[in-house]
C-alpha cells in the first residue's frame, strides 16, 4: 500500500525506539517508504539490522543498539541526530514489554523491569527530544501505549499501569507542546500481531489466547496497518490513535456504561484465572 501523506515525511528525521520488531519494525519501513531519515533503535542491534536490511527507501534507515532505560544512551542517540543533520523531526518512543498473570505472582523486579522500560524508556526520549523540537520550533512525538491504557483489565496490572502512564504523559504534554509548535501522539491499540504477545507471563498466563479473547477476536492486528494509522495520524496532527474498530467502540462505552463493562471483564478475568490456575 502506497501512502504519500502529502509528503510530511521527506527529508524528515526520525528516532524509532523498539525498532528490531513488530511495530517499531513496521514504522521504520514505513517511515524510509515515506522518504525519512531513520535510526531504527534497538537493544537487539542484530533485529534493528535486519529490519534496515530489508528497507527499500526512497528515504533511508540505519541501525543503532539503544537501551531505553539508559538515559545518558538515549539523549546521545538523539543528540547525535541533531549533531549530523541539524534536527530531530520526530521521534517515536515505542519500545515496550509485557508481563501478564496474576498480581500476588509478579516481582518487584518484574515491577520495576516493566517500569523502566515501558514508563521511564518514554520519558528519557521525550526528556532527550523535546529540547530540540523546542529550539526548533516544530516536531512531532509520538509514545506507544495501548489500550490498556485505556481500559484497565486484571491480569495485566502492571502493563496497565505503565501503559496508562504514558497515555496520561502523552495527553498533558499535547497541551503544553502545541505552544511550541509540537505535536504529540499517543497510539493505543489492542492486540497488534508482535512478539510481545507470545512473551512476558507469569504462572500459566495465556497472553495471546486472553488478549485476543478480551476482545472476542481470533486475529491480532497487522503492525504494517498500525504503523500507516499512525503515520496518518502524525500527518494530520492527531492526540491518539485507538484501534481497531471494535476497540474504539469498547473505549467509548466504558466512559458511557462503565459498570456494564466491568462487569463483563470481572467475569473474563474471573474465567480466565480459573483457566490459568487449572493448567498450573
Amino acid at each position: 500500500m502506497n501512502h504519500s501523506y502529502g509528503g510530511r515525511f521527506a527529508g524528515r528525521t526520525a528516532l524509532v525506539t523498539g525498532g528490531g520488531s513488530g511495530i517499531g519494525a513496521a514504522l521504520t519501513g514505513a517511515l524510509a517508504a515515506a522518504g525519512a531519515d531513520v535510526r531504527c533503535a534497538d537493544i537487539d542491534v542484530a533485529a534493528a539490522e535486519r529490519v534496515v536490511g530489508a528497507i527499500d527507501g526512497p528515504g533511508k534507515a540505519v541501525a543503532v543498539a539503544l537501551d531505553v532505560t539508559d538515559a545518558e544512551a538515549v539523549r546521545a542517540a538523539v543528540d547525535d541526530i541533531v549533531a549530523e543533520s541539524g534536527s530531530i523531526d520526530l521521534i517515536f518512543n515505542n519500545a515496550g514489554i509485557f508481563i501478564g498473570g496474576e498480581t500476588q505472582l509478579l516481582t518487584l523486579e518484574q515491577w520495576n523491569r516493566i517500569i523502566d522500560i515501558n514508563l521511564r524508556g518514554v520519558v528519557h526520549g521525550v526528556h532527550a527530544a523535546y529540547p530540540h523540537m523546542i529550539a526548533a520550533r516544530g516536531g512531532h512525538i509520538v509514545n506507544t501505549a495501548s489500550a490498556a491504557g485505556l481500559m484497565a483489565s486484571g491480569l495485566l496490572t502492571s502493563y496497565c499501569a505503565t501503559k496508562f502512564a504514558v497515555v496520561g504523559l502523552s495527553d498533558a504534554l499535547r497541551s503544553e507542546a502545541v505552544g511550541h509548535g509540537i505535536g504529540v501522539t499517543v497510539v493505543c491499540p489492542s492486540a497488534v500481531e508482535t512478539p510481545i504477545l507470545d512473551s512476558g507471563k507469569v504462572g500459566s498466563f495465556p497472553g495471546r489466547s486472553f488478549l485476543l479473547g478480551a476482545e472476542k477476536s481470533t486475529r491480532a492486528y497487522p503492525p504494517d496497518r498500525l504503523a500507516a494509522e499512525i503515520l496518518a495520524a502524525v500527518a494530520a496532527n492527531r492526540s491518539r490513535v485507538v484501534v481497531p474498530r471494535r476497540t474504539r467502540i469498547g473505549w467509548y462505552l466504558n466512559r458511557i456504561a462503565p459498570r456494564v463493562i466491568e462487569r463483563r471483564l470481572n467475569a473474563y478475568v474471573r474465567e480466565q484465572v480459573a483457566a490459568s490456575r487449572a493448567n498450573d
